[in-house]
């Protein structure tokens, strides 16, 4: 690690699709490790409270949840899980469903916990849920990108385009990535893209950046009904060789994007101080 990793900011960016089914979970933990095999240190929030398994994907189990840091039992790096030696994970549960309605006190103890956070990562990965619920809009609107995922089902391009018109016309935001997941090839993946980049500026006027497409690869589909991390068990594989496109993606992407003031401001976002 850099010396002057302190003088830093974590890059937070929320992982987010408009409808379930289009590989968010598994694109996130394997983008955390194609950031971590090149020595980033990645945190990820697992914030799909419907569907958290972040920690499974790894082999690890949970020490804990934010609902332990609301509660006072806990401090936040007490229910830090380590999943690799340069991931971390903050287990979310449904202790996220309550952060927008905490108490003053709740708020403070919570941000004094997570405080000492800001300078340890790199990056911080959002997995949200699918969908355009409250959890899913603050956790978006927080994040310094969100990264929207998209397939060539027409009910994903449509949920898509609804969660982005949602957090652009109330929330005000602009910074959106694209990965086009499940597409037969490359072509089909930046045409995909251009299509849908087409329908968002006739309406919205905001710029879209891709970050690269993911072909349907036998391989990959096996690595995640088994839950296990195709970047960890089959690097040289197809698959591994986009996710790591897709990664160097992000970096690039995230180095022209102004920080919203790290990984404080993120939960200050969240609970409603900011």
């Amino acid at each position: 690690m850099s010396a002057s990793i302190g003088l830093r900011r974590t890059k937070t960016i929320a992982v987010t699709s408009g409808k379930g089914g289009v590989g968010k979970s598994t694109l996130t933990a394997n983008l955390a490790y194609a950031l971590a095999l090149r020595g980033k240190r990645v945190l990820i929030l697992d914030g799909d409270l419907g569907m958290a398994n972040m920690d499974i994907m790894f082999g690890v189990k949970p020490t804990g949840s934010v609902m332990d840091v609301i509660r006072g039992d806990k401090e936040a790096r007490e229910i830090l899980t380590p999943l690799t030696p340069q991931i971390d994970l903050i287990p979310g549960g449904s202790g996220l469903v309550e952060l927008n309605r905490l108490n003053s006190f709740e708020r403070r103890a919570l941000l004094d916990s997570v405080a000492g956070f800001e300078h340890n990562y790199d990056y911080m990965l959002i997995d949200t849920a699918p969908g355009i619920s409250d959890n899913v809009l603050y956790l978006n609107s927080a994040a310094q990108i969100s990264a929207v995922i998209i397939n060539p089902d027409p009910a994903s391009l449509a949920d898509s385009y609804g969660l982005i018109k949602v957090l652009h016309n109330e929330y005000g935001e602009n910074k959106f990535a694209i990965i086009c997941n499940q597409v037969k090839d490359e072509f089909e993946g930046l045409s995909l893209f251009n299509r849908f980049n087409d329908v968002v500026n006739r309406f919205l006027f905001i710029g879209l950046d891709y970050w690269g497409g993911l072909p349907a690869d036998p391989l990959f589909r096996k690595s995640t009904q088994t839950q296990r991390l195709i970047m960890r068990h089959e690097p040289k594989s197809s698959s591994a060789q986009y996710l790591t496109n897709i990664s160097h993606k992000l970096e690039r992407s995230l180095q022209t994007v102004e920080a919203k003031g790290g990984l404080q401001f993120f939960w200050e976002q969240v609970v409603g101080v900011a």
